[in-house]
């Protein structure tokens, strides 16, 4: 049996998705050795509500969670960064988590998931705040949230769907995880999905590993944009910057450089930059500069979740460093 704690004023963005509890021992160290773990919460949907919100959008992240210690501490975790949470309370399901262990080469990091049987994995539309969602601007999630299970398959393109009819505009980040399903499972499930979709963010290597795209960044946007219509692609290319075709024409941004710390929400961080700005009618190449500037940042913080002010993205923005590729 659920119940929803759901925000009843107008938000500019709602998220949909799972976050997790992230545990990790201090850099280099062992899981199976260390003695400590560091305690962090973790979701790619929250993420990029978390980033919109610290460039100036109103945003809330939606979800399902257990009734719980370990999902209050969800919600305690995210709401410290001053986003709303709307969520569906359940008696069923447990919280997912995920061990990070980070490592330098040639070892590398390595991450642990144990999020079956999370609770999320039941929802179903009536679970989330649909008023919210046909109210807001704009309506996202990624292709984690349906990977998680056959419910949420269904629940994420009725969702979209709903979202679209009411006029919402729907953003959605292709985001594969090997981890979750095969690269045919994903394209399978994320092209039923693509009709509901209005704004599609892509890695250039999940457009090729994925969706069987060929070409450079500017041939995969526009094979996309044609086939499926799409007001926005977004393709990112990592160091090489990233690039948008919006009505047809095209933006190109190259990327800030930035000492790593912890690499992990960079993505996320860009999508929730881009979209705050385009919320506030910020124009496509501006909304790159400033999706840029905040992913280089965010590699500088540990943990997923990009604490930075707009101010420190204008000036990452105004420095000599930056190059910007127009």
């Amino acid at each position: 049996m659920s119940s929803a704690n759901y925000v009843a004023h107008m938000t500019d963005l709602v998220t949909f998705g799972e976050t997790m509890l992230r545990l990790s021992p201090p850099d280099g160290e062992r899981i199976e050795s260390s003695s400590t773990l560091e305690f962090r919460v973790a979701g790619a949907e929250s993420n990029v509500a978390i980033a919109a919100h610290r460039l100036g959008a109103k945003a809330a992240w939606a979800s399902k969670l257990p009734d719980s210690p370990l999902g209050r501490r969800v919600v305690a975790g995210l709401r410290q960064f001053g986003i709303d949470t709307e969520i569906a309370w359940t008696d069923e399901g447990r919280q997912g988590t995920y061990y990070l262990e980070h490592g330098t080469e040639p070892r590398g990091t390595n991450v642990i998931y144990d999020r079956a049987d999370a609770a999320v994995t039941t929802t179903e539309p009536d679970d989330l705040p649909l008023g919210s969602i046909r109210d807001a601007d704009i309506f996202y999630t990624s292709g984690i949230t349906p990977a998680l299970s056959s419910t949420l398959k269904s629940t994420v393109g009725e969702v979209l769907r709903d979202a679209q009819a009411t006029g919402v505009t729907t953003a959605f980040d292709v985001n594969y995880r090997s981890k979750l399903w095969s690269p045919t499972e994903a394209r399978d499930c994320l092209t039923d999905l693509f009709p509901a979709i209005d704004v599609l963010v892509t890695a250039e290597r999940d457009a090729r590993d994925v969706l069987g795209r060929a070409g450079d960044a500017e041939d995969i946007a526009h094979g996309l944009a044609d086939e499926w219509e799409f007001e926005t692609v977004v393709v990112t290319r990592g160091s090489a910057g990233s690039l948008a075709l919006h009505d047809g024409e095209r933006f190109e941004q190259s990327a800030f450089d930035t000492k790593t710390v912890d690499p992990i929400g960079t993505g996320d961080a860009f999508v929730g930059a881009f979209l705050a700005c385009r919320l506030d009618g910020t124009d496509v190449q501006t909304a790159l500069e400033y999706g840029s500037a905040t992913a280089a940042l965010k590699r500088t913080i540990p943990g997923d979740v990009v604490v930075v002010t707009r101010e420190e993205v204008e000036r990452v923005l105004n420095s000599d460093v930056n190059e910007i590729s127009r």
